[in-house]
Formats: C-alpha cells, sequence, structure tokens
C-alpha cells in the first residue's frame, strides 16, 4: 500500500489529540481520524466541563493514585509527566489554578477553552483532521510484522507506517468511546485483559437505601471501606464526600471503592460485599461515645433526637436510631450506656451492603485493555507489531478521579506521538 502518512492517530479523545500534537511537533505527517462529529467530546465534559487538565502531585502520588497498573507510568512520566503538561497549556496561553487535593483547572473553569486551544495547536501544526470517518481495521503487512496502514468503513485504505490507538475504553460511549480498538490489538496479537467499570457509583442491597430513606443525603469528609466477607477485614479505605442514591452509593469516595467491589464480588462469589461508612475518621470509639454523652447531658430533658441535633445530618442520625433500636424520643435519664456505645460503634463504622455497581458505560472510567507488559513503556509501541501505538484508556491502566486519568491519557499520548515520530529516522 502507497504511504500517504507517517503517522495516523485514531481518537479525537485527550490522549489522541495530544499524540496528535506530539507527533507533529516531532516532524511527523499527521492524520487524525474520529468517527464523531466533533473532536475533544470526552475532554469537553471533564471535571464537571471545568476540565480537570491533571494533577500536581510529586509523580510517586500520582503514581498511587493509578491502582491499574499504575507502576507502568514511571517511563512515559519520564518523557512528558504532569508539569510538563501544566507548562504545555500555560505556554499555549492557558492560565491554570490548583485547587483541592492538587487539582489543576483553567483559571476560566471552562473545558471548552482548553479542547479548542488543543485544536488550535494541531491546526497550528499541520495536522489533517478527518471527522466523521469510521475506522473499520488497522492493516499490517503481517510478512514483516509492522503497521501498513487504516480501512476506513467506507471502504478506503489509507497507508501509513505508524498508528497510534488511541480509541478510549467502553465508558461514557456518547463521547465515542465503545471498545473499537480491542479487536484492532488482539489481530495483532496482543492480550486484552477483562473490562470492568471503575470510578462508576455503587449498587446496595440495603434496606434503608432500597426505600429510599436516605436518597439525596450527602456526607462530607468521612470514610469508606471495602470489607473482605471471609477474612472481615478491610479491603480497601478511601476518605472524602459520598452521596446517598436511589440506588445506592456516589461521590468521590464511593467512585475510588467501586473498583474493589467490583473485584471482591467476583473473587468471592457472593451476592454483596460489605461496607462500612465511618462518619468520625481519626476519632476513636470512647471519644465518639464522651461527645455523645456531652451533648445528651446539657440538655438532659429533651428527647435525644433533639439533643444530639447536629451532631450527624438529621436523617443520618435517625438511621443511627433505628440500626441500634435506640427511641429517639428517650431521654438522658433513660439512654443506657450501652445505647450510647452502640450508637458511637455505628457512627465509625455505619454498615452498608453493595451488590454490585451501575454498568461500564455508566462509570467514567474503564478498567482492564491492552495488556501493558505487550507495551514498550518509554515509546507506548507494541513489542509485537512494528508501527502500532497504544494510548490512554484502551490500554490496561486507570487511575481514580481527580486529574489522575487526563494525566495519564496526555502522558502515554505524548510519549507514543514522539516514539512514531521517531520512527521514521530508523526508516
Amino acid at each position: 500500500m502507497e504511504r500517504q502518512y507517517d503517522v495516523i492517530v485514531i481518537g479525537g479523545g485527550p490522549s489522541g489529540l495530544m499524540a496528535s500534537v506530539s507527533a507533529a511537533q516531532h516532524g511527523a505527517r499527521v492524520l487524525l481520524l474520529d468517527k464523531g462529529s466533533k473532536l475533544g467530546r470526552k475532554l469537553a465534559i471533564s471535571g464537571g466541563g471545568r476540565c480537570n487538565v491533571t494533577n500536581r502531585a510529586d509523580p510517586e502520588e500520582i503514581i498511587r493514585h493509578i491502582p491499574g497498573n499504575g507502576r507502568f507510568m514511571y517511563s512515559p512520566f519520564s518523557v512528558f509527566n504532569n508539569e510538563d503538561i501544566i507548562d504545555f497549556f500555560e505556554n499555549l496561553g492557558i492560565r491554570l489554578k490548583e485547587e483541592d487535593r492538587g487539582r489543576m483547572f483553567p483559571v476560566n473553569d471552562k473545558a471548552i477553552t482548553v479542547v479548542r486551544t488543543l485544536l488550535d495547536q494541531i491546526r497550528t501544526l499541520n495536522v489533517e483532521i478527518r471527522t466523521e470517518t469510521g475506522v473499520a481495521d488497522v492493516l499490517y503487512d503481517q510478512s514483516e510484522n509492522k503497521v501498513s496502514g487504516v480501512q476506513l468503513t467506507s471502504g478506503e485504505e489509507i497507508g501509513a507506517p505508524n498508528v497510534i490507538v488511541a480509541v478510549g475504553g467502553k465508558s461514557v460511549p456518547h463521547t465515542g468511546s465503545t471498545g473499537d480498538g480491542y479487536p484492532w490489538a488482539k489481530k495483532a496479537g496482543h492480550t486484552v485483559t477483562e473490562l470492568y467499570p471503575t470510578e462508576v457509583p455503587i449498587t446496595c442491597s440495603d434496606s434503608l437505601i432500597q426505600d429510599k430513606t436516605l436518597q439525596g443525603l450527602s456526607l462530607r469528609d468521612i470514610e469508606l471501606s471495602v470489607i473482605d466477607p471471609k477474612k472481615k477485614k478491610v479491603i480497601k479505605t478511601h476518605e472524602g464526600d459520598m452521596i446517598f442514591t436511589h440506588f445506592g452509593i456516589s461521590g468521590p469516595a464511593a467512585l475510588r471503592c467501586s473498583q474493589y467491589v467490583v473485584k471482591a464480588l467476583k473473587k468471592h462469589r457472593t451476592p454483596e460485599i460489605p461496607m462500612t461508612v465511618n462518619l468520625f475518621p481519626g476519632q476513636r470509639e470512647d471519644e465518639v461515645v464522651s461527645d455523645i454523652t456531652s451533648l445528651v447531658e446539657a440538655e438532659p430533658k429533651k428527647a435525644v433526637k433533639n439533643s444530639l441535633s447536629g451532631w450527624v445530618p438529621e436523617r443520618m442520625l435517625n438511621a443511627l436510631f433505628l440500626i441500634t433500636e435506640t427511641d429517639p424520643l428517650t431521654t438522658e435519664a433513660n439512654l443506657s450506656k450501652e445505647a450510647v456505645r452502640s450508637l458511637a460503634r455505628f457512627a465509625l463504622a455505619f454498615p452498608l451492603h453493595a451488590d454490585g455497581t451501575l454498568s461500564i458505560e455508566k462509570a467514567f472510567v474503564t478498567g482492564g485493555g491492552v495488556s501493558v507488559k505487550e507495551i514498550q513503556p518509554k515509546r507506548m509501541e507494541s513489542k509485537l507489531m512494528k508501527g502500532l501505538f497504544f494510548c490512554g484508556e484502551v490500554l490496561d491502566l486507570h487511575g481514580y478521579t481527580g486529574g489522575y486519568n487526563i494525566t495519564v491519557a496526555f502522558s502515554t499520548g505524548y510519549t507514543a506521538g514522539k516514539a512514531a515520530a521517531e520512527n521514521l529516522w530508523y526508516e
């Protein structure tokens, strides 16, 4: 097949856009293909429409927040890390600001600014863009074990010695991530590890949730733990905010715990996995007992539901009364020490039972994907097929929300683009 481009990038999400910039900056003639009508759709809705472009934590901390094969990222970070991402956008005129937990946002809080600036840079670098152009297949020269180009859904074939697959996973499919890259990877001999939802709301079987008693209740600065159903030990704890929904729990703490629920359900083959909510992280049981005692003793004639008003949110307090079988109308004189201790114990470990999560399509991030064991980490190039590159969420790489996944996307995208362009030196 006649060569028409040096590099073809498939997918116009965060990793594909950055790969296009990087390949063009390093001298390649680049074609960017996307099946949708607009580029950067996932980027435009990231960070609640504000675009959390990266996180300013040090690389070690970022890797700790990438539970899905985070150690792989040491090499891409040696090429293009979070500080490089910050410099990249600020050099393009986007002023950034740091918010809680190191999250970096554009000062104007508009994701569309990030998208437009990236697209302007792509056009400045003379990258050819073709939207509404689906790719049916990646073409390989099996005799020489190298990429030869792509075939579009229209039947047209386009030649190139380097193809970067940046099509995302299976999460948020309305942005174009529908798992297109996995068959192309398998055709090249790659392993695609089992896909599962991560950063996804958790469904619960508890009656207080099923009857919507707690629906809409937000809890701030709590700890949420996933418990091993056999060993009764904590599998994972995450602190942060959470919210009760009509089907279970959501919010940052729940999203971060979700992958551990998925894995525990599969491992133990049980219908549900126990979880606990700690309303007072850092406090011991005797300290919480003392707090409750002080509040009820300060107003001994009041019903405990009134003397404890403000101790925890009202609906959470009612749930604690229910689960401990404490009469909310009792007064200090009739409130036993056992009841106080029981309230304290359950405030530190309020029980929930996770029976699953929402689907992978409803998840923010896809777990699993193209095995990173088969990828050259400093190049993002396949170890099995010359000229084939992968970046972003199509890989078996995933992080928590908070700028970590987009950091992975930009870092692996830039690394892939640079390496694809450098391949031209050795032809």
